[in-house]
């Protein structure tokens, strides 16, 4: 622990800067894993398959109450479909696309932002190296003698803790900006084939 607080102090004002941009990027990873893995949890198959006997039953209103059950991306698409089941297979089509542009933002929301911060912390780190090291050339040419070895060590201190800090903080917002956003593809994609099959379903009970 003392060698954390000891490289976070050495490495002077910049860490403080990095450490808020490295606590912004955890938040954000944090609340994006928990809101795919949990709140968009489902099983689409038995969903589906339960949805599909539902219709083949003519229990449109039991489907729908089905959907209402869940918060996911998926339920909530279908059920606006479900609701323009009477209607014509243009206005149901019309509906579960205009629902998916109102669920897939939420699904993609703030992930973005990760890519982001990894390109800010290392540009922070690289920004505390360029002032460590004016720092360092500073105290070369302006310092007494006595004191130029102690400012120069703590202006490469400086510049060599921020790009440190910088890099480490960018790196699992790198990782974990690649995962959720694969994640999230292949949720999106699972729901439009899952939409499409539901979506032939109640076309073809109209025919």
């Amino acid at each position: 622990m003392g060698a954390i607080i000891d490289f976070f102090r050495d490495g002077g004002s910049f860490m403080f800067v990095i450490l808020f941009i490295l606590i912004l990027g955890v938040s954000i990873i944090i609340e994006r894993l928990l809101y795919i893995s949990f709140k968009n949890r489902i099983d689409s198959t038995a969903f589906v398959n339960r949805i599909i006997e539902l219709l083949q039953r003519g229990k449109v209103n039991n489907a729908i109450e089905l959907c209402a059950v869940s918060q996911a991306a998926l339920p909530r698409i279908v059920r606006a479909g479900l609701e323009e089941a009477n209607k014509s297979p243009k206005e149901i089509q019309n509906a579960l696309e205009l629902a998916a542009m109102i669920e897939f933002p939420k699904l993609e929301k703030r992930t973005h932002f990760l890519g982001v911060i990894a390109n800010v912390a290392t540009l922070m780190g690289l920004l505390g190296t360029i002032f460590g090291l004016i720092s360092s050339f500073t105290a070369v040419a302006q310092a007494e003698a006595s004191m130029k070895a102690q400012l120069l060590t703590a202006g490469i201190s400086v510049a060599m803790n921020t790009t440190a800090f910088g890099i480490i903080t960018a790196i699992p917002c790198m990782l974990s900006h690649a995962y959720i956003q694969e994640r999230t593809t292949e949720i999106i994609d699972g729901i439009n084939q899952n939409v499409a099959r539901i979506y032939r379903r109640i076309v073809a009970l109209k025919g």
